[in-house]
């Protein structure tokens, strides 16, 4: 059965992706190490390690057309691309509305590595296939919703480190002196006996931030020799491992919004015959599947799409080549359009929902779970106008703040004051993960650039 089966038979592609399915994934690691406000305090004031070795989904192409392919695909320019560079790559539709997006390694020997969320890696597979790209493609699926890891072994094991202690901690692992690696840039460093790759990156503070930290990683059998070293290496230095409770609460701080809705719902044959493509395992039906609660709603699936710029990856954009969706785009580029924003909670409106629903006080506002909430498109207010909607939601003991991630209109003035419309359209009946509640208004203060403290 494909993807296009199921919502043939669920009637359309709204009555599909809001099915209620159990919340998240399941990682298979602890959700904690120590607690996860220690694992979050780590990356402010000493260093915090990240396991990405299981969650992710890499493809890893090579072949004369593989720049070809990339640039066709994506918004991106490629111009003095290659190996020991990477790059945040983004594909939109022919409409100019965002699938997804995943980091691109420029690795050796003409290698390249997409690594992140499935939908943008589904697509660039199918656009291979239908164009006839010359390219060879050997993928390593990731984690599953349902907490399975994909059936190919992974070829690497996948690791972040960020946080103020990170040089010294790389500098006694390696045992010299280390020039820091600029963001998005790759090299080699030895630790444990074995080259380990690295690269400039970080998920804790906006991209260029000083305290920017590096994703490493090497050959999957050589996992266990480098987590005790850096481990080892980290220990004078206060390093600490973060579980899942913690790493799911580190998108509200770089200002990363993970699961955008993928913009392939549109009823024409072309994108009909790329959900015929896609298996009805698909992670496009469970990242829809929880992405559609919220106090915002739709039965036109198409509200829901995201341009670039209402993700803040409006600076991505070049037209320095042609790729799908470039037309669409360069009408909008003249029209209004959306930004991404941080919105910090007001403390005493934040306390209002902790309390109430916790005690089960009469009208409970939908249930707030710590540290990291689902993925609700909730409604952002200002003067009862919609102005945007948001999109993840974690608390942040650094601030100490609850914050969401948000698209919202550009007009909307940094430092104003906005409502989160708090909770589901319907209450909570459809979903039964999702306790009965009503909807709540919270205030909250619109951050253009990450706040102090995330």
């Amino acid at each position: 059965m494909s993807f296009q089966d199921q919502i043939n038979q669920a009637g359309s592609a709204y009555q599909l992706l809001a099915k209620p399915l159990p919340p998240s994934q399941i990682f298979p690691y602890p959700n904690v190490h120590t607690n996860w406000r220690d694992e979050q305090e780590a990356w402010a004031k000493s260093a915090v390690l990240f396991n990405q070795s299981w969650h992710m989904t890499d493809l890893y192409i090579e072949g004369p057309d593989t720049l070809k392919l990339l640039s066709d695909t994506s918004v991106n320019s490629y111009e003095n691309f290659g190996t020991g560079r990477a790059k945040q790559y983004l594909a939109v539709n022919r409409n100019g509305y965002v699938i997804g997006d995943v980091i691109l390694f420029g690795l050796s020997d003409g290698v390249y590595a997409l690594v992140g969320e499935p939908p943008a890696i589904n697509w660039i597979q199918y656009q291979a296939e239908l164009g006839g790209y010359d390219v060879s493609m050997h993928r390593d699926d990731g984690l599953t919703y349902s907490g399975v890891i994909g059936e190919t072994p992974k070829r690497f094991f996948r690791y972040e480190i960020d946080g103020p202690n990170t040089q010294k901690i790389l500098e006694k692992a390696t045992g010299e002196a280390l020039e820091r690696v600029k963001f998005f840039h790759m090299t080699d460093l030895q630790i444990g006996g074995r080259t380990v790759h690295a690269l400039g990156h970080t998920m804790v503070a906006a991209p260029g931030a000083e305290n920017t930290g590096l994703e490493l990683f090497g050959p999957a059998e050589e996992h266990e020799d480098f987590l005790n070293a850096i481990l080892e290496a980290g220990k004078e230095f206060g390093l600490k491992q973060a579980g899942s409770m913690a790493y799911r609460t580190t998108a509200t701080a770089s200002g990363w919004i993970p699961f955008p809705l993928p913009a392939i719902y549109d009823n024409d044959d072309e994108m009909t015959r790329y959900r015929e493509w896609l298996s009805d395992d698909t992670a496009e039906n469970v990242l829809g599947a929880f992405g559609l609660l919220g106090s915002f709603h739709s039965s036109n699936i198409e509200d829901y799409y995201m341009t670039p710029w209402d993700l803040g990856y409006g600076r991505m954009i070049k037209f320095d080549h042609d790729f799908i969706g470039r037309e669409a785009l360069e009408k909008m580029v003249s029209e209004p359009h959306g930004k991404k924003v941080w919105l910090v909670w007001n403390h005493e409106d934040t306390a209002r929902v902790l309390a109430d629903s916790e005690l089960n006080q009469p009208n409970r506002p939908r249930l707030l779970p710590t540290p990291a909430s689902l993925e609700y498109y909730d409604e952002v207010r200002v003067a009862e106008q919609r102005v945007g909607l948001t999109h993840y939601h974690a608390y942040n003991g650094n601030m100490p703040a609850w914050v969401s991630l948000a698209s919202i209109d550009e007009n909307v003035a940094n430092g104003s004051t906005v409502e989160i419309l708090w909770g589901d359209h319907d209450g909570g009946e459809r979903n039964p993960y999702t306790p009965n509640h009503t909807i709540t208004s919270i205030r909250a203060t619109v951050h253009t650039q990450a706040p102090p403290g995330a």
